[in-house]
């Protein structure tokens, strides 16, 4: 199964799931993998990404 497949199958069972427990646990998952990979950020990479969130919010255009 190519991973494109897999992804839909877990979004089907995702979405037809109503264990509230599992859906915790499978949020946890992802933060604390989003955590992980801003750790692995050099400073720099955090303050580009920092300034562009600001940005973001102000409603600037960001060039690239």
């Amino acid at each position: 199964m190519d991973l494109n497949a897999e992804k839909l199958e877990l979004i089907k069972k995702i979405t037809k799931t109503n264990d509230a427990h599992l859906l915790k646990k499978l949020k946890a998952i992802f933060e604390r993998k989003e955590r992980g990979i801003w750790n692995e950020l050099t400073p720099e990479q955090k303050e580009v990404i920092n300034l562009g969130i600001h940005y973001e919010n102000r409603g600037d255009e960001i060039d690239f």
